[in-house]
Order: structure tokens, then sequence, then C-alpha cells
């Protein structure tokens, strides 16, 4: 079975580190701040000027001026600042962001990202994943592994505009747990249920196997 947003969102909080600063971007990603393991401690980054983000908040916690970048109410945790968008970027930009966690229409096997724009499509504007993809030093993308007329979203090269040039480390789909490396998609974990042969036919680019594959642990 294919994975639920949730279940995707609980894959990669498990990819978190003790200690780190991670940017959680819009849809998906900021679902993870309701996962991260007990007994670590991060501090999960929003690029509107919150470092500190908690768990989404409950009918009791809503704070309608307390709101993530995609205008979502969260949560501050325990010792949480908050600051302007030009202190959050230059944070960014600044390389202090361990890991981003974000969206995308396309990666391919080179590492490259299409998340922006879809031609001809209305863009509300380009937010701030170029900063995020050049300044974070691991780059996590969560998507579907193929669009809803079943075409890969997995490339051997993007097709659509580009926000990032070879900076993708890992990809986490509704079927599959990937890394990129030497030009290549590898596969790592497969989503319960979820053959490694359906992971082939909906992978477009290069695709790795070896050994195998083991089912993700929730």
């Amino acid at each position: 079975m294919a994975l639920s947003r949730e279940q995707i969102a609980m894959r990669v909080a498990q990819e978190f580190k003790d200690g780190s600063y991670i940017n959680l971007g819009i849809g998906i990603p900021t679902l993870a701040a309701n996962y991260v393991p007990q007994g670590i401690t991060v501090m999960l980054q929003s690029e509107n000027g919150l470092l500190g983000m908690g768990p989404y908040p409950t009918e009791e916690q809503v704070d309608a001026d307390m709101i993530n970048a995609g205008k979502e109410t969260v949560t501050a945790s325990t010792g949480a600042s908050i600051f302007s968008s030009a202190e959050s970027f230059a944070m960014i930009r600044g390389g202090h962001v361990d890991i981003t966690v974000l969206g995308a229409f396309e990666v391919d096997q080179n590492g490259n990202i299409a998340s922006w724009m879809i031609p001809g499509k209305l863009v509300k504007g380009m937010g701030g994943a170029m900063d995020l993809v050049a300044g974070a030093k691991n780059i996590i993308v969560t998507m579907t592994h193929a669009d809803k007329h079943g075409n890969s979203k997995l490339l051997e090269q993007c097709t659509l505009p580009l926000t990032g040039v070879n900076c993708i480390n890992r990809i986490i789909t509704d079927l599959a747990m990937l890394e990129i490396r030497d030009n290549a998609f590898h596969l790592l974990e497969r989503a319960p249920g979820v053959s490694v042969e359906e992971i082939k036919q909906k992978t477009a680019g290069k695709l790795i196997v070896e050994g195998d594959i083991p089912e993700m642990q929730f």
C-alpha cells in the first residue's frame, strides 16, 4: 500500500538528528513537526521567522498570530525565538540550517529539483526554496512517486524550470525512500506491501536496486 501523507511525514522525521536545525516546507514536510522521535531535541525553523516550531495546535492552543510559512497556525516549543523574515533568510543563506524538507514537482537522477512553477499556471511566488536548496547541508524531498496520471516524477532529467541543481540527497515518496548518488536513484526502502517491481515501473530515471530492499518501519 502507498504511504499516506502522514506516514511520509513520520518516515521523514526518523531522519532527524539530535541537535539539528531543520526547515520544514509547505505541505507534507510541515506534518513532520508532529512526529519528532522521542529522546531527541531539534529546532524546527519556519522561513517566515520562527525557530523552535512545535506540533500543530489543539483547538485550545490555536493562536491566529502564530503561523508558519504556509499560513497554518502552529505552536512554539520551549526555547523558541521569533524574528524577521530577513533574519530568517540570513540564517538560511548563511548555511546554518542542517536539514531542509520540501516538496517537489520533479526530481532527477542528477540531484536536480523542480518545485516552484509549472509554465502556464498561476505562480503565487517562488518562496524560499531556492535559498534553502542552496544553503542547507542536507536536503530531503517528500512527494508522490507519480503524478495523478501515473507519470513518474523521478526522471532522467527534469522538464520543468529548476529550483536547484545537483543538490538533492534523499527522496521519500509514497512508495519508497531513495538516495541520489553517482547520477542514479538508489532504492533504500520500500513502503509496506509495495513491490520493488512497482517502484521500478514508476521510476523513469536510472534506478539502482542492490540486494533485498527492506520495508519501512514505523
